[in-house]
């Protein structure tokens, strides 16, 4: 009973993490007209290292360039990985963004299946995106690139997270990686915002932002790994797209034809019948994830 506790726990609360991410990730829709993607991605990596470096700040002595160079690279990747998430939320609208990006961590858990039934989710998968993309009768072709780079960035990100795992205990990778891609945002926000538009409520949304897609899913995500199994944790992110279609509409008042949010459940469907039909084996890339959400 006891293990049957701790699971409904952790599931819950990683859903619980899954709709923080999520909400977050609307209300940095609201923000990015007001004060540009390069500020709400620096003010949300602002708030993510201020939660992590305090307990998990590396010593400079046991720094080498081969253990540090994947925690450069993972700053750089997190950085261009929200930039350019949140420019797809702002061109195509968070539920279409969101279920475009999906495809990154899906397919790096795909590439080297010849399962079946994994060629069919893929094809699945990818009929659902071009669904999405072409039933409103329009293609926005940046949103599209922005989004497809933004997919393209988590998988890399899955795998130095992997890297960076090996070399670095706990967090401490994270909190390099988070202070490096600081660093490349903070000059192109200061260029780029527009200070008129700032205000203490610009500031509560940009910092409301921060916590509810970095530091609380953060703080979660070690109670959550210790009762839930990382297929089961893969199962439940790969319904993210559906949470961010309904945060889309609640939030900032999107609509969705009634193809799109069939092509959305197909994607999200596609990658959770893959995860549940795996058999028990090392991780898959997609199941690593856990340790990925951004």
């Amino acid at each position: 009973m006891t293990a049957q506790r701790d699971r409904l726990a952790g599931a819950g609360a990683q859903l619980a993490t899954e709709v923080s991410i999520n909400f977050g990730s609307s209300l940095a829709g609201l923000a990015i007209p007001l004060v540009g993607s390069p500020v709400v991605v620096a003010v949300r990596q602002l708030v993510m290292a201020c939660v992590v470096l305090p307990f998990y700040r590396p010593k400079l002595a046991n720094l080498s360039w081969r253990r540090l160079w994947p925690a450069l690279a993972l700053g750089l990747v997190l950085a261009i990985m929200n930039l350019t998430f949140y420019e797809a939320v702002d061109l195509l609208g968070l539920g279409v963004a969101a279920t475009i990006e999906f495809l990154g961590p899906f397919a790096l858990a795909l590439a080297s299946s010849r399962r079946p039934i994994d060629f069919i989710c893929a094809s699945a998968a990818a009929a659902g995106v071009f669904l999405l993309t072409w039933s409103a009768g329009e293609l926005n072709l940046l949103g599209i690139l922005f989004a497809l780079a933004a997919a393209a960035s988590w998988a890399a990100y899955i795998l130095l997270t992997r890297r960076v795992a090996v070399t670095f205990p706990g967090l401490e990778g994270i909190s390099v990686a988070s202070v490096v891609s600081l660093t490349l945002l903070v000059p192109f926000a200061l260029v780029t915002v527009d200070y008129s538009s700032l205000n203490w409520s610009v500031v509560g949304l940009l910092l409301a932002v921060g916590v509810l897609s970095s530091a609380f899913p953060y703080t979660l995500d070690t109670y959550i790994l210790r009762r839930i199994t990382p297929r089961l944790y893969a199962i439940i992110t790969s319904f993210g797209p559906v949470v961010a279609a309904l945060f889309g509409a609640l939030v900032l008042g999107e609509t969705f034809l009634v193809q799109q949010v069939v092509a959305i459940v197909v994607v999200c469907t596609a990658a959770g019948v893959s995860i549940a039909t795996q058999r028990d084996r090392p991780k898959s890339d997609l199941e690593i994830t856990a340790g990925a959400i951004s």
